[in-house]
């Protein structure tokens, strides 16, 4: 008998053993089904992708199976090289810059245009007398580089003048220093950004903070060279396998319903935000929020998902102001993903237009407090 139940009490634990190594097994596997993806930031960090950070603080990546580094960027980081090098699977820049990358052979498609519209300036002081671009001739012109300077160029050649002989361009640094010192006449200012910088500096004239009213804010979209901007993009080669797709379309879906909550709950987002560590702080970031905010929405064709108007008119400024030297092709982009991205965030009742979407008021004050 002692030895019967000696056969069962192994038998039992050997149960009760494999039943634990199965568990085991089965939570090592349920951690090995999180997909790890990167996605590389067009610079740092700040509200400008509070979408990004808003899907991964409320947990949105993670239910969709994800695991998600993101990567901020920088003044000497080029998105697409790091896409291209393999060490991100999306990354986030203009279309235009997207464009030249494939001129040059590179094999980069967009699979999500998150912005709808163009958010660059270029700013004079009223007091300068620079009213209108033809203007700009024989003054210090600042751009950025890096393929940030496209539209700013493509306004100068559509007003009459030639950028490498008319105006003195300026490589100008990634805030408003250099043009409130008045060491260039004209700056390259984003709304959500650099226009918030100069606005949040004392006038010396009056000691109270400069004001829209001191300044000439030429926006490129006004002007007729304003091209699509803040787009996802991967590598065509990576797309091509069907696994990668049904990963993209669940890295979209997380990261369109993250933005979706930021257009209704901008706050929240901007304390996010700031808590991965910003350069500017929360007030101007509350101004980033709310200025991205009217970049991305309303959109009539659903968050992330191509307009096929808008992807011309870009491909013809681009083309026509020698950004690329012929039309780029409509493989540059594809819109299947966003559109399955679309329709699940539907299901789930999400707001994917923001058809009534109001970009609402923010006070800045002095240094972005």
């Amino acid at each position: 008998m002692r030895k019967k139940w000696l056969v069962v009490g192994a038998s039992v634990a050997l149960i009760v053993s494999l039943a634990v190594v199965g568990m085991a097994t089965a939570q090592g596997d349920g951690k090995q089904a999180m997909t790890k993806v990167t996605v590389q930031l067009k610079w740092v960090t700040q509200a400008q992708f509070a979408g990004f950070y808003a899907a991964q603080a409320n947990g949105y990546y993670k239910q969709a199976g994800l695991d998600v580094k993101i990567k901020v960027g920088g003044p000497d980081i080029v998105p697409e090289q790091v896409v291209l090098g393999g060490q991100a699977e999306f990354g986030v820049n203009w279309l235009p810059s997207l464009f030249a990358n494939r001129e040059q052979g590179n094999d980069l498609v967009n699979v999500a245009q998150l912005y709808t519209r163009s958010g660059t300036t270029e700013v004079t002081f009223k007091k300068s007398g620079i009213n209108t671009m033809a203007k700009m001739k024989g003054k210090k012109y600042g751009v950025w580089i890096f393929g940030n300077e496209f539209e700013q160029q493509a306004a100068l050649v559509k007003a009459g003048l030639d950028p490498k002989k008319d105006v003195t361009l300026v490589k100008q640094n990634f805030d408003m220093v250099a043009f409130i010192k008045g060491e260039i006449d004209a700056a390259s200012a984003m709304t959500y950004n650099e226009l918030a910088q100069v606005l949040e500096t004392k006038n010396p004239a009056t000691g109270k903070l400069y004001q829209l009213s001191d300044l000439n804010v030429f926006k490129m979209s006004a002007l007729g060279t304003g091209m699509l901007q803040d787009g996802l993009f991967v590598k065509g080669d990576w797309i091509k396998d069907p696994a990668n797709q049904a990963t993209a379309v669940k890295f979209l879906t997380a990261t369109f319903k993250g933005w979706a909550f930021c257009r209704d709950n901008a706050k929240s987002c901007v304390s996010t935000v700031v808590k991965q560590g910003t350069a500017l702080p929360k007030g101007h970031q509350a101004w980033q929020m709310n200025e991205v905010n009217a970049l991305i929405w309303p959109n009539r064709l659903g968050i992330g998902v191509m307009d096929p108007i808008q992807f011309k008119k870009t491909n013809s400024i681009a083309t026509k102001f020698k950004v690329i030297k012929k039309p780029a092709a409509m493989a540059s982009y594809r819109s299947d993903l966003a559109k399955k991205a679309v329709a699940a965030l539907k299901t789930q009742g999400i707001d994917v237009t923001g058809k009534n979407f109001k970009k609402g008021v923010v006070v800045l004050r002095e240094g972005g407090k």
